[in-house]
């Protein structure tokens, strides 16, 4: 009896805000014919809003993180993934990639692929892949265990934001991650600039090195969503999440979403971290869009007004 062909995967991981969505576009436009798995901490999925130009199979799991769900949740997802590409004679994809969440331990995702008998036997892990902010970078890996997991299992690491870190910080970064993951090859990104095919044709570690029940630690980590039924005023909305930003540069980790504002005909997505927000891109529109906007804070601990913060600073005249 013949094997059955084994379908590439690539893990896409990286800490909050270090760009592992741009990246994600990056290669989906490179490899169009790819199958997606997004795992987001938050309860409120956010990042599939944010591929929506990518017509790919795409699956998301929603409120926690792969090190907690992957036995329950990303098995039978991608065991039903492969049994649906099984069935058809024109396969609808090429290769998986499973983007995690920022708070992720890659590590058992890698255990389910490589010791999960049905599955190892039906996909080929191709690499992990991190991505690392050159701005923050090693203030993430001094303060988070989880960062530092990520980095250990990455066969290619990309520096990301060097357009936005001096060219100290980008040296010292990259003198820390060759003290960590010395192997690892890195390769520097400014604006999500890289070549995709580069990526995707990189050669796989050749052992994982897996251990045996390594315990996930827990994590302090906080999520609050906030959700506006109307079209909000683009210019109250960016001086509010700045001055959250701002004021909770420590806390305040991550904040996403997907908004309808009163000055654009399209949806724009919005994105911050480490104290600052990055400037809005519109999203292409859709028949299924029922105009309510979607932001998503994820705190180191607990922070408290965020979402009444938000409200607040909407309902005040914007000074010009």
């Amino acid at each position: 009896m013949n094997s059955p062909a084994q379908i590439p995967v690539i893990i896409l991981s990286g800490f909050l805000g270090s760009g592992k969505t741009t990246l994600l576009n990056r290669l989906l436009n490179h490899a169009p014919r790819s199958a997606v798995v997004i795992n987001e901490f938050g309860a409120v999925p956010v990042d599939q809003q944010l591929l929506r130009q990518h017509n790919v199979p795409l699956s998301t799991l929603s409120g926690g993180c792969l090190c907690c769900q992957v036995h329950g949740a990303l098995t039978p997802l991608l065991k039903n993934l492969r049994m649906a590409w099984q069935s058809q004679a024109q396969k609808p994809f090429d290769r998986v990639l499973i983007e995690t969440s920022g708070i992720a331990n890659p590590e058992p995702v890698l255990d389910t692929l490589l010791r999960e008998r049905w599955l190892s036997s039906r996909y080929r892990l191709d690499g992990v892949i991190v991505t690392v902010s050159a701005a923050s970078g090693a203030d993430v890996l001094n303060r988070f265990p989880e960062a530092l997991a990520q980095i250990a299992w990455a066969d290619t690491l990309i520096i990301t934001h060097t357009d936005l870190a001096e060219d100290q910080q980008i040296d010292n970064l990259i003198a820390l991650l060759n003290r960590l993951a010395p192997a690892a090859s890195k390769i520097q990104a400014a604006h999500g600039d890289i070549n995709p095919a580069t990526l995707l044709a990189f050669p796989r570690r050749n052992c994982y090195r897996l251990k045996t029940n390594t315990p996930i630690p827990e994590h302090g980590f906080g999520s609050t969503t906030l959700q506006l039924d109307h079209p909000v005023s683009w210019p109250r909305l960016k001086t509010a999440l700045e001055s959250l930003l701002d004021r909770h540069a420590t806390q305040l980790l991550r904040l996403k979403g997907v908004v309808y504002t009163t000055e654009h005909d399209a949806p724009v997505c919005v994105q911050g971290s480490a104290g600052r927000l990055y400037p809005p891109t519109l999203l292409p529109s859709r028949t299924s869009d029922d105009g309510r906007s979607r932001l998503v804070f994820i705190t180191d601990g607990e922070v408290k007004g965020l979402t009444e913060a938000v409200k607040s600073g909407l309902a005040t005249p914007h000074l010009i």
